[in-house]
């Protein structure tokens, strides 16, 4: 594979370039530590203009009072985004390994085991970039161009605190093509011969690492798949949107009665059913291939009734011009599913589109509740799991929203 040179600027802070803000009548946003600077917020020079996406440089108020070392690219909205307080900051192997070591240890301690969301972009200082750990084996999306620059460090520096066996590249996410970047799927170390192992509340998973959604897996939902299971013991389950099983197959180890999981991907179910061997819970799930919200219209269509029912569902929203089509969905989705649960059965509802606000979701869930004609109270609203950081500067980045209601 090639890799994107290093740019001098990034070792070199003598041959950083400065980047100026405009004059702001008042503090705003940046001057008080925000990592996203917009591209109407810095003076576009005709020198900035000719930076090469990516070029780490010194960003400085209209005053010329330094704000920190940003990765500088004009071409998307965020033009800037801060990858260390210090102007001069060396952005080699060891500024990546300090980052790496501590989001590590931070891990270690909350998670407990080598299964989890390693690093999670702007929340561990690494701007658009994740990294999901499968024991030995690393999955990364790099979505910015800085960072795409400075991969050959960043590999270095897991390498040194990792020592992973195989490292895949999931860089095939659209958001890299806002930064000019192409979009690839590359194993740059190792071997990937098919689905690897995880554990998750003590239970073990098959995930793809090349082949599935995201990286694979989702983590985000660790402490609200624990949630649920501990509500299923008994109980009949409906598990929509299942992809590889993980709410499917907690319940079932659990206690619940039976779990009936339901997916439009073939791949993702099958996934789903080997984790269901490997737990011991084969004979109680079940799995079916369909389209989710026609299969709830149908199953309500004939009487079905359920202890718990889950709709965890892709993102309806992936952009801003899928708003409003996206959260009537979420309102539709709840609609559909609300007769399925029994009196006083379990219903979550969940949504991972970041365009989405809590309070939003919130309304559309009540909505749809009221169009089915159900009554309930709110148990749990979670978001995404404690190795899923939240910069305090970017709200909007806490994207998993959980909704967890005991019906009437």
């Amino acid at each position: 594979m090639t890799q994107s040179s290093v740019p001098s600027a990034a070792v070199d802070p003598a041959a950083r370039p400065t980047v100026r803000l405009r004059p702001a009548g008042k503090k705003k946003r940046p001057h008080f530590g925000s990592p996203w600077i917009y591209a109407n917020e810095v003076q576009m020079t005709p020198e900035a203009k000719a930076l090469d996406p990516g070029t780490p440089v010194r960003l400085e108020t209209a005053e010329g009072a330094p704000l920190g070392c940003f990765l500088f690219n004009r071409h998307p909205l965020i033009c800037a985004r801060l990858i260390s307080r210090d102007p001069d900051a060396v952005l080699d192997r060891d500024f990546f390994e300090a980052r790496i070591r501590a989001a590590v240890e931070l891990r270690d301690k909350l998670v407990g085991v080598p299964y989890y969301r390693l690093a999670h972009a702007e929340g561990d200082g690494l701007p658009g970039t994740v990294i999901d750990r499968y024991g030995d084996t690393l999955v990364l999306q790099v979505n910015t161009a800085g960072l795409d620059r400075l991969r050959p460090s960043l590999l270095e520096a897991l390498d040194r605190v990792v020592a992973p066996q195989t490292v895949v590249l999931r860089n095939d996410n659209p958001a890299r093509e806002l930064e000019g970047l192409s979009t690839q799927v590359e194993v740059v170390k190792g071997t990937v011969d098919g689905p690897v192992e995880l554990v998750e509340n003590g239970a073990r998973f098959q995930a793809d690492p090349g082949e599935g959604q995201k990286t694979g897996w989702f983590y985000d939902q660790r402490a609200n798949r624990a949630f649920v299971a501990g509500l299923s013991k008994g109980a009949r389950v409906l598990d929509c949107y299942a992809f590889a099983g993980g709410f499917t197959v907690q319940a079932a180890l659990a206690g619940a009665k039976q779990v009936t999981a339901v997916d439009r991907s073939k791949d993702a179910l099958e996934l789903a059913r080997k984790s269901a061997a490997l737990n011991g819970v084969a004979d109680v799930c079940r799995f079916e291939k369909r389209e989710v919200f026609q299969d709830l219209a149908a199953r309500a269509q004939a009487g079905e009734r359920y202890d718990v029912v889950v709709v965890d569902p892709p993102a309806f929203v992936k952009s801003k011009k899928d708003y409003w089509q996206g959260i009537k969905g979420y309102r539709k989705m709840t609609r559909l599913a609300a007769p399925l649960v029994a009196p006083g059965g379990i219903l979550a509802v969940c949504s991972c589109s970041h365009h989405v606000e809590p309070d939003t979701f919130a309304d559309q869930i009540r909505r749809g509740l009221g169009q089915a004609g159900r009554d309930g109270r709110i148990l749990r609203f979670a978001g995404a799991d404690v190795d899923h950081p939240v910069h305090p500067w970017l709200p909007e980045t806490s994207y998993l929203k959980c909704q967890v209601l005991a019906l009437d």
